[in-house]
């Protein structure tokens, strides 16, 4: 296996590299991030369950740019199917060339009340935000691993720094993540694999709008796109947390003892004043 002791593994992936792989494209960050992608060159393969919204994708790559050399190919699945997935990767590199670039991004946000939750929306939470996040990286790991390089992002939230109200299964998936992507770190430097992990603030998605509180810095998918490519593209990185006056927040919050963790989250999401 090939091995980064001085450049703590840099490997950026670029086209010539092979095609990138999106999850949970077919609306919101994913979206926007494998039209972008697509229209810089890349070849890229998008899954989500939604098999019509991934083929109006494979069209609208060059409606911006008719001159784009790069073009979209749908592979719609669900990835909770570790059978699926695996079958998925072997079909992408059938069909595209090898996975140089994989985005974990597929997840599913359900507000939930801690007083009144069901048990089907905290395991649906954990099915596909974990559990499809591994069933994602563990065929592209064992590919990526025979080539000795790739590159791979997975997509948390700053939700995982700390405990957030509406998000006690969100945000432990999300805090799970973060968790992964450090340990698996550790191994897949040795490999010549590249793994980051990637941390978005608010952006303005279909699950988001059910939130009963302010979100600070709300950004649009296309502005979380241009951030993630940003840090994918810069050796150093190994969190893409955005937006960054947010991010230093969050990460100061997460400094604090729990007596005034609790009391200022309360007061600036407005959770003081439920009853």
């Amino acid at each position: 296996m090939s091995q980064f002791p001085d450049k703590k593994n840099a490997f950026v992936a670029t086209p010539e590299h092979g095609c990138a792989w999106i999850t949970g494209a077919s609306s919101g960050i994913g979206h926007e991030l494998a039209l972008t992608l697509a229209r810089s060159g890349w070849t890229v393969a998008v899954t989500a369950r939604s098999e019509a919204a991934l083929k109006a994708m494979e069209t609208a790559v060059g409606e911006a740019d008719g001159s784009s050399s790069g073009r979209i190919e749908a592979f719609p699945g669900d990835v909770s199917n570790a059978e699926a997935m695996k079958a998925t990767a072997s079909a992408i590199e059938s069909k595209c060339g090898p996975i140089a670039l994989l985005v974990a991004n597929a997840g599913i946000y359900i507000s939930q009340d801690g007083l009144d939750s069901s048990p089907d929306d905290w395991k649906r939470t954990f099915d596909v935000n974990l559990g499809g996040t591994v069933n994602v990286l563990l065929p592209v790991i064992a590919s990526m691993k025979a080539k000795g390089r790739g590159q791979i992002g997975v997509v948390a939230s700053v939700a995982g720094y700390r405990g957030l109200p509406t998000s006690p299964a969100y945000g432990a998936t999300k805090a799970g993540l973060i968790n992964m992507a450090e340990s698996l770190k550790f191994d897949l430097d040795r490999a010549g694999i590249r793994i980051q992990v990637i941390n978005p603030g608010f952006v303005d998605t279909p699950a988001t709008k059910t939130n009963p509180f302010s979100m600070p810095y709300l950004m649009t998918p296309q502005e979380a796109a241009t951030a993630i490519i940003k840090g994918l593209t810069d050796p150093k990185a190994f969190e893409i947390a955005f937006p960054k006056p947010f991010v230093r927040q969050l990460k100061l919050l997460r400094l604090l003892p729990y007596r005034w963790y609790f009391k200022l989250v309360a007061k600036n999401t407005g959770w003081d004043k439920k009853t």
